[in-house]
């Protein structure tokens, strides 16, 4: 995403430091931990970079009953992947699919190999899971050819639509009928409750609720559609999904080997709004960033959820901190900075005074402290009341901040908010707005500087420094992860998240001395073989 000018905040380069210090500080113990853990997510993931894909007539992925197998036959401490090609090298079965079909039956003894046979099903296994990897490089220089021959939007911010219907055949139309009315990322929410879903579902769906399920059938689909568009518009439409919940590193996984170029994926979401526990989250959350890394997607994290628990304005400096440690934890999985779609929202009370010049405060902080990267910014949501009119102007007021803060991704309000699930009408009405506010003040990022003492500049500088106390308050916290220890007070979103609770606990497993996942290393060093 190419720099434009940026209206920026008068900020103390110390605080910035500080801040930024504070929050690498309190993000490298979760690191440590999350580097002594494994998942049952995580191995299936590598699974799934090896090739091995489908379900039963269960509709139960053939990942799944591979690893449950191997972690009742010998255990899932040195990974998935050494017991597995040790099976095929004694001749288990004749290849993966096989062999996890019969492991369904539990007819396959596995178990850790050593020496020798260590050596050769560690050289095998990576191997397969390498072409995986040589796969989501493919698909990202695809997508930069497509870029280079199509197009990228002419406009800051993108312009960013959900679409979800429940069936993926009607999901299809109405993203390509948004894409032609002007939308550059086209998100396709996922049915309620699958990042609680401790399985992938499989192939193409059309029952999902409130949204769409996310199935690697499912991705490739809109992604060949909305390449069919992206030819006709003259312009590459970007894809997004959701790689969270239980399933997140194999969500990512999916999204890589199919070309998406966004997807959700917040450090603390899960364990705030979902009750899914925290190492889990953490482990698994930076095997998808590793992903993500490689496959060129650009995360949006989640901070804009904090303040449809918490009031916008005495909340605003946690989102400041989980923004801080949104980015520790992305770049040290190997994100740059062009990758973090850092979030915020546009969720202050409208009637309270001076709730606009706030709201423009919040939105230019983020913009200063992270200066290239593609910021996220929410539509109202907790205050849109029914009123259609009201909301449509709210909206607008939205879309103008966004276009005096130069923000660089710019979710679609809808002015039904909270009433129904949006009509193909409801966008058009959405898009027009956004159209009009960006092509009469589109510009005005150039020429809104605001006064050096003036309100909004003394707002950002409040924030600023709440979100360094709040920082320091956690490092301070006993324990040898004191991030935990605050999320378990319930120091993000009012919610209370104990490290030793939580669901998906029971698929977190302490890494053993010779753990080999030839995924992570693949990742970790950039490597193709």
């Amino acid at each position: 995403m190419s720099p434009r000018p940026r209206p920026l905040l008068e900020l103390d380069r110390a605080d910035v430091r500080r801040a930024r210090s504070l929050a690498r500080t309190v993000g490298r113990p979760v690191v440590r931990i999350a580097n002594q853990h494994t998942t049952v997510s995580v191995e299936r993931a590598t699974l799934r970079l090896a090739g091995l894909a489908g379900a039963d007539h269960e509709r139960v992925p053939w990942v799944n009953h591979l690893v449950d197998a191997v972690r009742e036959g010998a255990g899932l401490e040195h990974g998935v992947t050494l017991p597995v090609w040790d099976a095929l090298r004694r001749g288990a079965a004749p290849d993966l699919l096989t062999l996890a079909q019969m492991a369904s039956s539990r007819s396959v003894d596995f178990r850790v190999p050593e020496g020798k046979d260590a050596t050769a099903a560690a050289r095998q296994s990576r191997t397969a899971v390498a072409r995986g990897i040589r796969t989501i490089d493919a698909q990202r220089a695809t997508r930069d050819r497509l870029i280079k021959r199509h197009g990228d939007p002419k406009q800051r911010p993108w312009v960013y639509l959900i679409v979800a219907t429940g069936d993926i055949y009607h999901d299809i139309p109405q993203a390509q009928e948004a894409a032609r009315e002007g939308a550059d990322v086209i998100a396709v929410i996922r049915s309620t409750g699958q990042s609680l879903l401790d399985y992938v579902p499989e192939g193409a769906t059309r029952e999902g609720y409130a949204g769409t399920y996310a199935t690697q059938e499912n991705f490739r689909l809109m992604r060949a559609a909305l390449d069919e568009t992206s030819k006709e518009v003259g312009r590459y439409i970007r894809l997004t999904n959701y790689a969270s919940g239980l399933c997140m590193p194999e969500i990512a996984a999916l999204a890589g080997l199919e070309r998406l170029d966004m997807m959700l994926n917040d450090s603390m979401y899960g364990i705030l709004f979902r009750d899914i526990n925290p190492i889990r989250t953490f482990v698994d959350q930076r095997f998808s960033r590793q992903v993500h890394a490689r496959a060129g997607i650009i995360i949006n994290t989640g901070e804009d959820n904090y303040l449809t628990t918490s009031d916008a304005v005495e909340a605003a400096h946690t989102v400041t901190v989980s923004q801080l440690l949104n980015e520790y934890f992305a770049k040290e999985a190997g994100l740059e900075d062009w990758q973090l779609g850092l979030g915020h929202a546009f969720e202050i009370n409208p009637d309270l005074p001076d709730s606009f010049r706030m709201e423009l405060a919040h939105a230019l902080l983020a913009r200063t402290l992270f200066p290239d990267a593609p910021l996220k910014w929410m539509p109202p949501t907790k205050h849109m009341t029914g009123d259609v009119f009201r909301g449509n102007l709210l909206d607008g007021f939205f879309n103008l901040a966004g276009a005096l803060t130069g923000q660089s991704i710019l979710l679609v309000g809808m002015m039904t908010e909270a009433v129904v699930t949006p009509w193909i009408s409801d966008r058009d009405i959405a898009l027009q707005n956004v159209r009009y506010v960006l092509g009469a003040a589109g510009g005005l990022t150039e020429d809104f500087h605001p006064p050096r003492d003036g309100f909004i500049q003394t707002r950002a500088r409040q924030v600023l420094s709440e979100a360094i106390d709040l920082l320091q308050e956690i490092n301070d916290e006993p324990g040898k992860a004191p991030l935990l220890e605050a999320i378990a007070d319930g120091t993000f979103g009012e919610m209370k998240r104990p490290a030793t609770a939580g669901k998906g606990l029971d698929g977190v497993v302490v890494r053993a001395a010779g753990y080999d996942n030839p995924a992570i290393t693949l990742l970790e060093n950039g490597q193709t073989r």
